[in-house]
């Protein structure tokens, strides 16, 4: 956003637009003033702006800015489904079994008094926030198989709202720490900060979290990637190596990547199995399906054991969710077993 455009911004946010409040806060809360751009949607949120609402439900999910809430998040969901937020009402209509509910969300049938009262109370947010028990496939490297982790409709979303967004596959760069391009991968990908998140997205990193027994909030930013047919992701490491003055850095920053996961978000693609060479495995999920793997061991040094690739579709296209989880020290594995 220029200077121009921020200065306009402001002024109409300070003169009571409802959108440019929203818009303003959603920007702030990717900066240092994240805390003015939470208390901006909160005041646009409580004189009915149906978007602000929507933000603020994904703050509470993820405790940023505010504590941490799901009973929170789900009522701002709804408050925003109430004000007309179509996004809202199909995020819903996700989290939602019966079908009668969702019919009346999109307006096939006229809802009944406190239609969206009772919506909000039939949803069993413990339910999703339970993850479906692990398999392991392998003790070293540490790779462990979620059948059902998310639901097709919720793979679904995710692909629909990556779909427009995603562009060429960087991967990190051991010279500077940031990012570049690279013959080795050739797929593409997006992903989705807090300006950017909704709770369908929420809900998959908690499941996640639940999953591997480590914090969402040690999370990275999610990514969905995306392979065309032919489009791979040679064998690689996803640890950083300490050994690297850059990646030192980032350790020390933000804690080793000692841990990833994979969700499978589609079918109709031939081949396009996650490989891991040196612990002769490929596997391929169905839609919902994940795959958790450990990038080191159990003192929390390098395992190179990890060795991994994303192998090419020869049909079709193939979407994952990618997950990325930092912890700065050693894991117990036993709470894992």
């Amino acid at each position: 956003m220029d200077a121009s455009s921020s200065e306009q911004l402001q002024q109409r946010a300070q003169a009571g637009d409802l959108d440019a409040m929203t818009a303003l806060g959603t920007h702030l809360l990717l900066g240092a003033m994240a805390y003015d751009g939470a208390v901006m949607l909160s005041a646009a949120a409580e004189r009915g702006s149906a978007a602000a609402c929507e933000r603020i439900a994904v703050l509470a999910g993820a405790g940023a800015c505010t504590p941490q809430s799901w009973p929170t998040a789900f009522d701002f969901l709804v408050r925003a489904a109430k004000l007309g937020s179509s996004s809202a009402r199909r995020q819903l209509a996700l989290f939602c079994d019966d079908n009668k509910r969702v019919a009346q969300m999109f307006g096939e049938i006229p809802p009944e008094p406190d239609f969206w009262r009772n919506l909000r109370r039939s949803i069993d947010i413990d339910g999703w926030l339970q993850a479906p028990p692990a398999r392991v496939l392998s003790q070293q490297p540490h790779i462990m198989a979620i059948d059902h982790l998310l639901p097709q409709s919720c793979c679904d979303w995710l692909i629909e709202r990556a779909r427009p967004r995603i562009g060429p596959a960087r991967i990190y760069d051991s010279a500077t720490g940031g990012a570049r391009s690279a013959s080795a991968r050739s797929n593409s990908e997006t992903d989705f900060n807090i300006a950017e998140t909704d709770l369908v997205l929420l809900i998959a990193r908690a499941r996640i979290a639940a999953t591997a027994a480590l914090p969402p909030a040690s999370f990275e930013l999610t990514n969905v990637l995306h392979y065309a047919p032919g489009q791979r992701f040679d064998p690689h490491y996803d640890f950083l190596d300490p050994a690297m003055p850059s990646f030192a850095e980032d350790i020390a920053r933000q804690g080793q990547r000692v841990a990833t996961c994979l969700i499978y978000l589609n079918s109709g693609y031939s081949a396009g199995e996650t490989e891991f060479p040196l612990a002769g495995i490929r596997y391929k999920g169905k839609p919902g399906d994940a795959v958790c793997f450990f990038n080191v061991d159990s003192a929390g040094q390098p395992d190179r054991q990890s060795l991994h690739a994303g192998l090419p579709p020869s049909s079709g296209e193939k979407w994952l969710l990618s997950q990325f989880i930092r912890r700065p020290v050693a894991i117990d594995r036993k709470a894992l077993a």
